[in-house]
């Protein structure tokens, strides 16, 4: 790794640091920002002034909003995510399973996804300007145009109130075979897959098409090198730094798509966790949960503009 490449990486992670501070600054202070008072949802409104008072204290609510925020961030250098207002109880506690069922519902809508979309944007790449290749770009026009939380109603409507081929709710803890996560994961993973696969087959199709409009790719086409070999051989080398960038930036709406879809189908995910934290305004709880969907997101694009440095063969 030469010189100009390391200072590329280093200054990507960097910015990266550098984000999430600014981040979490934005996510402590827009969370104060809430409307209602946190001791008085917890104590409900027949609460007397001196209770009120008293949790405010024992909470440090009644502390400048700078000193919590550095007592909170603090913590956070050190692992330690707080104690939820609501359950009393540490909030990493509560995060614990429900992260991990994120994690499966994402990881199982990027098993399928990726594939599918990087298939048909390579196919269509491939086959630009054919039947096949505007059909593509209009269904992926259409997917783009429609929100994953209407995919996610209609889904609901289709299969599990008027086919009631698939279950309107996804109870993740109540997986015991194979056709029982087939039937629990269908509707959330379908969802989500609409919601990332459309911008991914637009992004990897145009980075294709710009690589193969390169001077060397020509240059093999008219040497006698197939399309197939011209593009799997010459073109896609060339192009993995943009198709990188491609799967993390739609990754990276997948956790905004989460959210939604945990929330539609009650799906036992953290985002459900924190959907239902900011109606009992549990700071702690919401502030690490949108904290740890701000991390996801900056270790997927950081990754993918260091795996463009490493990729591309002028800076190397």
């Amino acid at each position: 790794m030469n010189s100009r490449v390391l200072s590329l990486v280093l200054s990507r992670l960097l910015i990266a640091l550098i984000t999430l501070v600014i981040v979490s600054f934005a996510v402590f202070f827009a969370t104060t920002l809430l409307p209602g008072d946190t001791a008085t949802i917890l104590l409900g409104q027949a609460a007397t002034p001196e209770a009120v008072e008293g949790l405010r204290k024992a909470m440090h609510l009644d502390e400048p909003s700078i000193f919590r925020f550095l007592r909170w961030i603090v913590g956070l250098m050190q692992g330690d995510l707080g104690t939820s207002y609501a359950n009393e109880m540490p909030v990493a506690d509560l995060i614990g399973g429900r992260f991990v069922n994120t994690l499966k519902l994402a990881g199982v809508t990027a098993l399928f996804a990726v594939p599918i979309a990087l298939t048909l944007g390579i196919t269509a790449a491939m086959l630009r300007g054919s039947l096949y290749d505007r059909i593509v770009t209009v269904l992926t026009i259409g997917v783009i145009s429609v929100p994953e939380f209407m995919i996610a109603t209609s889904a609901v409507l289709v299969f599990a109130v008027y086919l009631k081929w698939l279950p309107a709710l996804s109870f993740a803890n109540e997986i015991h075979s194979l056709t029982d996560m087939l039937r629990i994961y269908a509707m959330p993973v379908v969802t989500l897959t609409f919601v990332i696969s459309a911008q991914m087959i637009r992004m990897t199709r145009a980075a294709v098409i710009e690589t193969l409009n390169t001077p060397y790719v020509e240059m093999a086409l008219l040497k006698g090198a197939s399309r197939p070999r011209m593009v799997f051989r010459h073109a896609l080398p060339n192009a993995l730094g943009p198709i990188v960038n491609a799967v993390a930036l739609s990754l990276s709406y997948l956790l905004g798509g989460v959210i939604i879809v945990e929330t539609i189908f009650n799906y036992p995910g953290i985002a459900k966790l924190m959907v239902d934290a900011v109606s009992t305004r549990d700071l702690p709880l919401i502030q690490s949960c949108a904290m740890i969907f701000c991390l996801g997101y900056l270790l997927l694009i950081t990754t993918a503009d260091i795996i463009a440095i490493l990729s591309n063969p002028r800076l190397r």
